[in-house]
């Protein structure tokens, strides 16, 4: 696929600097700057459009620091600081669209913790690719700290790349969670759907985890059936991409169809359709009086673009 590593969160060439994880007096010799994150959001800069990385260890109270790479000669770290009592609360945390942003006195000035998938599309490739590793690397702290062996605690290892128990020795590394999604096609039209729980009219690419033991042209075959019904014949890859939320990596791919009547699984999915080209361009231009275009840097949102552009191949 052309332009395969345009795609948001991808491109970034960040140096994740493996080899400082296994060197603590390397690591430590380094000048630092942190990058702390709330709640999973990280901090943004005051014109909106770049991470705002702090000095030094800083907000060295919160968290434990993760090593997320080289930049310009310092190591660069994410921290949680979800315990930090930040202005601006909102009930808009954890909302399909969190417009809210949180502010701290201590934090640089006009610096706040913004949602990431609001903020995304605004940053540089690599500062993008930090974001992302940073918040998919402290979700992945908060949800693993116990042995899934033998349930003791476990301890923060190789600059945060690791966690070992005390208990039974075993060591855990972090997880990605390998995702299908598909632009399904068949002739002139693609096949889009509507999650339950999603705003009315917006539509995107299906999508679903990979099981155990399956190939993902598999998983692509069987999760379009389950939730529409429609058959799926050849499928090719066309790109990938990190999708922190809360840790996954979507395997974008290439589906025809070989057959086209609907029948949905209510409770996978709450609506699918077909659209032709003529109708996905209304809805990329705004003017579709139903559908709205699928998430800006979501990598749905991409494939389509480049469906309708004719750059897959």
């Amino acid at each position: 696929m052309r332009d395969a590593e345009a795609v948001t969160f991808g491109g970034g060439g960040l140096d994740r600097a493996e080899d400082l994880r296994r060197h603590p007096g390397e690591l430590a010799a380094l000048p630092a700057r942190t990058l702390p994150l709330w709640r999973g959001k990280p901090l943004i800069g005051a014109a909106r459009d770049g991470l705002a990385l702090m000095e030094g260890h800083a907000l060295a109270d919160h968290g434990t620091p993760v090593l997320l790479g080289r930049v310009d000669g310092a190591a660069i770290f994410a921290r949680d600081v979800s315990t930090l009592a930040v202005e601006g609360l909102s009930d808009e945390l954890g909302a399909f669209r969190d417009e809210s942003e949180q502010t701290h006195p201590d934090l640089p000035n006009g610096a706040a913790f913004c949602e990431l998938r609001r903020m995304m599309t605004h940053l540089s490739p690599r500062d993008a690719e930090l974001a992302a590793t940073a918040r998919g690397m402290l979700e992945w702290h908060r949800t693993h700290g116990f042995c899934p062996n033998c349930g003791a605690q476990t301890q923060v290892g190789k600059a945060g790349w690791m966690r070992g128990c005390a208990g039974c020795g075993r060591m855990q590394f972090p997880r990605t969670d390998p995702v299908v999604i598909m632009l399904v096609t068949r002739g002139n039209k693609v096949l889009l759907g509507r999650s339950p729980g999603w705003p009315e009219g917006f539509f995107s690419c299906l999508a679903g985890f990979m099981e155990p033991g399956e190939t993902m042209e598999a998983a692509v075959r069987r999760e379009v059936w389950e939730e529409t019904g429609v058959r799926v014949g050849a499928v090719s890859y066309l790109s990938s991409q990190p999708w922190p939320f809360p840790g996954s990596l979507m395997l974008g791919a290439h589906g025809t169809a070989v057959s086209e009547a609907i029948e949905i699984d209510p409770e996978e999915i709450a609506e699918a359709l077909w659209l032709d080209r003529e109708e996905l361009a209304e809805v990329f231009a705004g003017t579709h009086p139903r559908i709205l275009p699928a998430r800006r840097g979501a990598i749905a949102h991409f494939l389509l673009q480049s469906w309708l552009a004719d750059r897959l191949a």
